[in-house]
């Protein structure tokens, strides 16, 4: 409901609706047995820990199961989550799932990566198609990336994060992120130039 000028604002964070409430108020509700809340907490951090675990193991599949896995883990450990460090404690087990993964399956560097604004599906079938052969070159060029690189290139063109908060949560000074998030563009860049090019010569 849209509040008006003679509507009250809420006296408490508890009086938010549960979108509107900050994590650690989720987070100490979800210990106390709200399902809801921790679904809130779902919600709002799964773009973001879907694009950190897939930074890792390149499958869109495998993704969504390493996410689910993590989120089960977390709801399972809550209380081992200090909850104004939530965020970095979810993409710490994001990661961690996503790496032993890859540790015990032959994961294919084959299948679709969606990319940027590239990864907004559904506008209709002939667009999907049309993004397909895309998202293929994209994925074998970020294939080639350092580990490091693809997740600050997801992290920052998928997400949005900024240059600091990603420095925060990989234990890397601000200018190392951008010259690192440099190097990974450049380099997409120049392995879907070569691609084109192939693909030219061979038409």
């Amino acid at each position: 409901m849209t509040r008006t000028a003679n509507t009250p604002a809420p006296s408490s964070v508890f009086e938010w609706t549960m979108e509107q409430q900050p994590d650690t108020v989720l987070v100490d509700r979800a210990r106390r047995g709200d399902a809801q809340a921790f679904d809130a907490l779902v919600r709002r951090h799964l773009r973001t820990a879907h694009a950190v675990a897939l930074s890792v193991v390149l499958n869109q599949a495998d993704a969504e199961d390493v996410v689910q896995d993590a989120f089960i883990a977390a709801l399972e450990r809550l209380d081992d989550c200090q909850p104004d460090r939530f965020v970095a404690w979810l993409l710490t087990i994001v990661r961690n799932r996503a790496i032993s993964l890859q540790r015990h399956r032959k994961v294919r560097n084959s299948q679709p990566l969606e990319w940027a604004t590239e990864l907004s599906s559904g506008d209709s079938p002939a667009k999907d198609a049309e993004r397909s052969a895309l998202r293929e070159r994209l994925l074998e060029a970020m294939a080639g990336l350092p580990e490091r690189q693809r997740e600050i290139l997801l992290l920052h063109d998928l997400e949005g994060w900024r240059h600091r908060e990603i420095g925060d949560r990989l234990g890397m000074k601000e200018g190392t992120v951008r010259y690192t998030l440099f190097q990974a563009r450049r380099a997409v860049r120049e392995r879907l130039s070569v691609t084109q090019g192939h693909l030219e010569e061979g038409t």
